[in-house]
């Protein structure tokens, strides 16, 4: 039988599943057969079979019981939920915490700035679909480490000229025929950079800037801001490099795919919205094999039954302990939370309830957990944020230990008298009528094979300002914090190792004290030699998130896990 990996990934893979095993499925048009380690190893990692309180094993029916009696003696209650499982019915939940009151969250810990960089440019994020990347000339990958990330898309760029814009010497940057390593933080006037040559050339598209884009008299303004020398050293490298990586945007057709690494800091969204306006200043939108490629904007053009009015706080800046009772959903915030002293001393103030597969941190630190159904246990729809094609995920196992997101709401809003949900098909059945449809599989309502083609809803509008107050000057390393191969932040195989360059003094297997304003801890060291002498490198996942800050960007959307610099000192034996 057929179905699709839940996980929260651009691949979105198709699965078949075959005599208790997870098989890549051979005929998608896009994942071709191959699983990432994830899904090979999905079942290494024991799922929850039974519900705890106060770490004593209880029946399901005595965990539902304890949690509608707290609910009830209960004034402020904060519903979490992450993205472990991506799928469409887990969002069923929001119905019955909006009805009883609630606090849901909003904004991201991912990807948020850079979604709303692209609204406020474009008006709407339309997914780039891999036929245009296939028919492109030149592909520009910046601040996204595919080979981890996105590896199915890595046969696509077979026979393009590649580029990669990247802190780190990743092995898609050594194998590109041009790797710009540049001082982090420093993408948006790289950016400018590669705009002002462009300018200097008259080789903006004139036609594509006067009928769909507004305000281009600004952004040159704005770009022209960025003296050429004191900005390229605030870069760091080398001007010609610019210069010949500008050449080849205005001569070739020009893919850019941008990843989040871009836009983990105060200033992400005019980041993301500085890439996009020297592509509008390229004229690359609505034309054959080009394109700006960020985490598509899967709920475009789509009515989803889910969607609820109800008071919010941004995900990133959550204070747990402001609660009576905190429900977490399908993410572990003790781990991947910004300042992660922080939210462990808040979950354990509140009375904590995780609904999730694992033992985890957050699951080890709460009062209540309810095991949850994995994704074959359960019936599902996957839209997927990296390519067009969506997924239908049927119930393949039975689970009595635990529960789906659809049996726990049901039970709940009967609980409380809030009246009676849909069947389960009904609500899947939604979704999928919305689908178009690209020869036998369907594809997102927003589908468009060359996007943008006929305009934007309203003119392109450039980016002409940005406030940016970070002290690059200050004392300390820049952090990176990327995506580990084999786990998805803290899923699965984590890497654990805070990663330093050859020049800071240290040697594998050193332990170190790596600080921030917003805390420390100690970590295991080892050297990477594909570093910058400026940065370090601390996979999401790892314990890193005890320095970073408990904030989000400019605009209150996403967390900003790279807006510090931190200190790091050996530990003496």
């Amino acid at each position: 039988m057929k179905t699709a990996c839940p996980l929260d990934c651009y691949d979105a893979c198709s699965v078949v599943f075959e005599n208790g095993k997870l098989l890549g499925d051979k005929t998608h048009p896009f994942t071709r057969g191959h699983l990432c380690y994830k899904l090979n190893h999905y079942f290494d990692y024991p799922q929850l079979q039974s519900a705890y309180f106060e770490g004593e094993q209880i029946s399901l029916e005595k965990a539902l019981d304890i949690l509608e009696e707290k609910i009830k003696s209960s004034q402020e209650i904060l519903h979490f939920r992450g993205s472990g499982n991506v799928g469409k019915m887990q969002s069923i939940t929001d119905l019955f915490f909006a009805s009883i009151g609630a606090t849901l969250t909003e904004g991201s810990l991912c990807d948020a700035a850079g979604q709303f960089g692209i609204e406020q440019g474009r008006g709407k994020n339309l997914i780039l679909p891999l036929e245009q990347i296939e028919k492109s000339e030149l592909v520009i990958v910046w601040g996204r480490n595919i080979g981890y990330t996105n590896h199915h898309i890595l046969p696509y760029l077979q026979g393009k000229t590649l580029v990669v814009i990247d802190p780190v010497k990743t092995n898609l940057a050594k194998n590109a025929a041009m790797h710009l390593q540049i001082t982090p933080r420093t993408d948006l006037e790289l950016a400018c950079m590669l705009a002002r040559f462009v300018y200097m050339q008259n080789k903006e598209d004139e036609a594509f800037i006067e009928e769909h884009t507004e305000d281009f008299n600004f952004y040159a303004d704005f770009i022209k801001s960025y003296r050429m020398v004191p900005t390229t050293e605030k870069i760091g490298v080398d001007l010609l490099d610019i210069a010949t990586l500008a050449e080849l945007m205005m001569e070739m057709k020009t893919v850019i795919l941008v990843g989040n690494g871009v836009q983990k800091y105060a200033h992400g969204t005019e980041v993301v919205r500085a890439i996009d306006s020297l592509a509008a200043m390229l004229g690359l939108f609505g034309k054959e094999g080009c394109g700006v490629s960020f985490l598509g904007d899967t709920s475009l053009g789509l009515e989803d039954p889910f969607r609820v009015k109800a008071r919010r706080v941004p995900k990133a800046e959550v204070d747990f302990g402001a609660y009576d009772i905190c429900f977490i959903q399908g993410s572990n915030p003790a781990v991947t939370m910004p300042s992660s002293k922080r939210v462990q001393e808040g979950l354990k103030k509140s009375f904590t309830v995780v609904f999730g597969l694992y033992s985890d941190e957050t699951a080890q630190l709460a009062d209540l957990v309810i095991p949850a159904k994995n994704f074959l246990q359960k019936s599902d729809i996957r839209f997927s944020y990296g390519h067009e094609f969506v997924e239908l995920m049927p119930k393949l196992q039975e689970n009595e230990n635990a529960l789906s997101e659809y049996e726990f709401t049901k039970e709940m809003m009967g609980r409380f008298g809030l009246g009676e949900l849909k069947a389960e098909e009904e609500y899947i059945e939604i979704f999928t009528q919305q689908l178009k449809k690209k020869g036998d599989y369907f594809v997102l309502p927003s589908y468009e094979e060359l996007p943008y083609k006929e305009g934007f809803d309203e003119s392109f509008c450039f980016i002409d300002e940005v406030e940016d107050e970070f002290d690059m000057l200050q004392e300390g390393y820049y952090l990176i914090t990327p995506k580990a191969k084999n786990a998805i932040n803290s899923q699965f195989k984590r890497d654990p190792y805070l990663y330093v360059p050859l020049r800071s003094g240290l040697h594998d297997g050193d332990r170190a004290v790596v600080s921030s304003e917003w805390g420390e801890v100690e970590m295991e060291v080892r050297l990477l030699a594909e570093l910058r002498d400026d940065c370090v490198l601390a996979y999401a996942g790892s314990a890193i998130n005890f320095v970073t800050p408990p904030q989000t960007d400019q605009h209150g959307n996403n967390a900003i896990f790279q807006e510090v610099k931190v200190k790091i000192q050996k530990v003496k034996e």
